[in-house]
């Protein structure tokens, strides 16, 4: 078969069409296409015994949420503490999640919670601190994580709604995302 130099506008025209159109959805789509994940629900409380129930329950429209899966990531996540300055940065709602795996004993999460007292002696340490006991792969999942091997730092909504998501050490980069997220209107 012979191609006709003549008749190919109408390919290209398609082409163009098709290109534009996707264009088009991509910076028109709704904004639930911002979602990166959503928290599971859970109950849970802080080191203070105030009550923490996601997603309905946290604390801000946008809150900042430092999440752990391992000892070792408490590091990582003093990284933010400081780049971001939060403990001195009211403007900011944020917590500390360090989430267990649940074997569904209470002397494991007695035990967990006792090992956390002990590492966070401080008042305003202890309200900010969010411990979570569930499945860890379901929460990872559900909330769009990549994995446990770094932690993790999300800007979540009251809705449960992953909007921004960044791992591993604090970078300024990564905190600009970050910050813009919870300054958006909108979303």
């Amino acid at each position: 078969m012979k191609l006709d130099k003549n008749n190919t506008w109408p390919y290209a025209l398609t082409w163009v069409g098709a290109a534009g159109l996707a264009v088009a959805f991509a910076l028109f789509s709704p904004t639930e296409s911002r979602v990166m994940g959503h928290f599971p629900a859970f109950m849970s409380r802080t080191l203070t015994n105030q009550p923490v129930t996601a997603p309905g329950g946290l604390p801000a429209d946008r809150t900042l949420t430092l999440i752990t899966f391992h000892r070792s990531q408490r590091a990582q996540a003093d990284s933010w503490i400081q780049g971001l300055n939060l403990n001195n940065d009211s403007s900011i709602t944020w917590l500390r999640m360090p989430v267990f795996n649940d074997p569904g004993t209470p002397q494991f999460r007695d035990a967990a919670e006792n090992r956390l007292l002990q590492h966070y002696p401080a008042p305003g340490e202890r309200s900010r601190l969010v411990p979570v006991f569930t499945d860890r792969a379901n929460f990872v999942r559900s909330a769009g994580l990549t994995g446990i091997d770094q932690s993790s730092v999300v800007i979540v909504n009251r809705h449960g709604e992953v909007l921004a998501r960044v791992q591993g050490e604090f970078d300024a980069v990564k905190a600009q995302t970050l910050r813009e997220t919870l300054k958006a209107q909108g979303l």
